[in-house]
């Protein structure tokens, strides 16, 4: 056997060289090559009778999912998705993670859910109890006996799960219901009583797995804002208070709620908005000038309190708890209510609701 290498050797004709180190380059990789294989089956449930079952932190990472044909079973989605589609499901009670997109119920008769949601759509379902967050209006179609409350929920990951699905935590139009099939002198849908417990509609997940998830309902603790949405209101006096782009936005709006709420004001509702300044002298009218440069910087929180001496206590938060913070205050009570019309009429208009 002659050596390659040695002295002695001839060299190979070019031609037949390259011929050889082709013959010995490694497969060519391409990125779908390295993706992880997804099983189907870890995205769905379906068939489920009388069992407790669900998803953990981490585990769906922005994948669609799928519910369906289960009966009587608690059902956990402790993740954020893509979409969520639940069908002919019976006597269930479901959280639904944030999801990016739409939350599609089919077919579904007393179940009771917790979800939050860019979009939030039922048909043909009957007898469902909802605490919603909803980017968007949510529609039902050929759906009775329905029931609305807001969302109220909480656990160590779920905020870095609403940025994930690309949703604010203010943004949040739960009783502001579409029913696409009215049906004449019936009413389709309702809000829940105001002291309806989530946990005794969708209960604590009481198996060894899911419990170290650490979930509370507890009303102070929720990472949505508690808002009465469109409820009668206890008086004639709200107040518009504006935040403006900084690093300490959300903390400082939920300072405000918190103090708000303790003094025995009502939150009313809420939306994070982008604003330009023709929007600003809209809203702000003359003194829109001075909030141009505070607008470029990012989206507005604004906030609906209300109750006799809501205007005075928002003035009073503001020099004595945000005297640091770029904020805006409805001035008086006469001209709050032309405010908070103005910015939420506005803010409808700006998300096509």
């Amino acid at each position: 056997m002659g050596c390659l290498f040695s002295k002695k050797s001839k060299r190979k004709p070019e031609k037949e060289q390259a011929e050889t180190t082709t013959d010995e380059e490694a497969p060519k990789q391409y990125s779908w090559d390295k993706r992880e294989k997804v099983d189907p089956k870890d995205y769905m449930l379906t068939g489920l009778k009388d069992e407790t079952v669900g998803r953990l932190p981490g585990t769906l990472n922005g994948q669609q999912f799928a519910i369906q044909d289960c009966e009587n079973c608690n059902i956990y989605v402790f993740d954020h998705s893509a979409t969520i589609t639940i069908d002919d499901c019976t006597n269930c009670r479901l959280f639904l993670g944030p999801v990016k997109g739409s939350v599609f119920f089919r077919d579904c008769k007393d179940c009771k859910c917790v979800v939050a949601c860019q979009q939030f759509r039922t048909r043909d379902c009957k007898k469902m109890e909802v605490f919603l967050s909803c980017a968007t209006q949510p529609i039902i179609e050929s759906s009775s006996g329905m029931r609305f409350s807001c969302f109220q929920y909480y656990y160590p990951e779920l905020a870095f799960q609403f940025k994930d699905a690309s949703l604010s935590i203010f943004n949040n139009n739960w009783s502001n219901i579409h029913d696409f099939t009215p049906v004449s002198g019936e009413t389709n849908w309702s809000l829940l009583p105001e002291d309806t417990a989530v946990q005794d509609c969708v209960p604590l997940p009481d198996t060894d797995g899911f419990k170290a998830v650490r979930v509370s309902t507890e009303a102070s603790r929720s990472i949505v804002p508690i808002t009465s949405g469109q409820r009668r209101k206890n008086s004639d006096e709200s107040c518009l208070f504006v935040f403006f782009a900084g690093d300490y936005t959300t903390a400082n709006a939920r300072k405000l709620t918190d103090e708000m709420v303790g003094k025995g004001f009502i939150l009313v509702q809420t939306k994070e908005v982008s604003m330009r300044p023709e929007d600003a002298n809209r809203v702000f009218h003359q003194n829109a000038e001075d909030y141009t440069s505070l607008i470029e910087k990012g989206p507005v929180v604004a906030l609906e309190f209300n109750g006799e001496g809501a205007v005075e206590a928002c003035h009073s938060m503001a020099s004595d708890v945000f005297s640091s913070a770029k904020v805006y205050v409805s001035e008086n009570k006469a001209s709050a209510c032309r405010d908070v019309d103005n910015f939420f009429n506005f803010a409808d208009m700006q998300m096509g609701i």
